[in-house]
Order: C-alpha cells, then structure tokens, then sequence
C-alpha cells in the first residue's frame, strides 16, 4: 500500500522527470542530485563523486551526503501530504558517516519511519556503488500550512 498522497502516482511515466524538474535553479541540480526511483514506501536518488562533491582530501564531503539525505528525506514527505494545504521543513538532521567514498556515485533510499499530522521522521541509508553503507541519517520533518512559507 503506497504511503503517497493521492494526488501522485508513482506509476506515472513522467513522475520521475516531474521530481527532477523540480529542482531546477537548487542546490540539487548544482550537485547533481537526481531522484532515480520512486517506489510504495521510499524514494530513491543519487549523487556523484566528482569535483563538486568532494572534501580536499578526495572523498565525498560529510555535507554532501547530508545535503542528498535531506533532498529525499524532504522530498519525500511533501509527497506524503496535500501540497495545496501543507508542506513539509526540516526540524533536525543527524547524520553517521560510516565508510568514505572516493568515486563513483551514492545513492541514497528514504524510508518512513513516522508519518504523522504535524511530524514525520525518515531514515535515508547512502550506499556507494559496492552496496556498502556509507551513511545512515534520520530526519525530522514539520508538516505546516503552505501559507507559512509562501512568498
């Protein structure tokens, strides 16, 4: 059973192209960021180890993999409520890196852990191209009316 709001369809050809688009002109699309995957219960998406992405002594920079945890983790909560009414922002990130990536591409997998009316929390697992964890972070979302942050 999907955990998405009704308004999106996960088997929608265009969803994904519809996801990335939204991260136009954004930090996402200045790292490379992109949503690869949508499934009933996660999002998933990568990042790549390149020059943008890496600290100086070569290895993916700490914030960068939390910046991608972030992305799928906020991602996918506003994808859990009504986006006429509310939106999701972020309360809290913790981060555990767990392993350094040099090359190749991270791909992170958002999970639910809590979605409720006024908070969610996700669990975002990073892993590089061998499968090997690389990062565990868990997010704290708030869920308040879109009026609170429109412009």
């Amino acid at each position: 059973m999907s955990i998405w709001h009704l308004n999106y369809d996960r088997h929608d050809p265009q969803m994904l192209a519809r996801l990335n688009e939204m991260s136009r002109n954004t930090a996402d699309e200045h790292l490379g960021i992109r949503i690869t995957e949508i499934g009933e219960d996660y999002i998933r998406g990568t990042v790549p180890v390149d020059k943008r992405t890496v600290q100086p002594f070569g290895l993916l920079h700490g914030g960068i993999s939390v910046v991608l945890a972030e992305s799928l983790g906020s991602l996918a909560g506003n994808l859990c409520v009504d986006p006429e009414t509310t939106v999701c922002v972020g309360l809290a990130v913790n981060a555990n890196h767990l392993r350094g990536v040099r090359t190749g591409t991270v791909t992170g997998t958002a999970r639910a852990v809590h979605v409720g009316r006024s908070t969610q929390v996700w669990e975002i697992m990073l892993r590089n191209d061998d499968g090997e964890l690389t990062c565990i972070t868990r997010l704290t979302l708030a869920a308040i009316p879109k009026s609170q942050v429109e412009r």
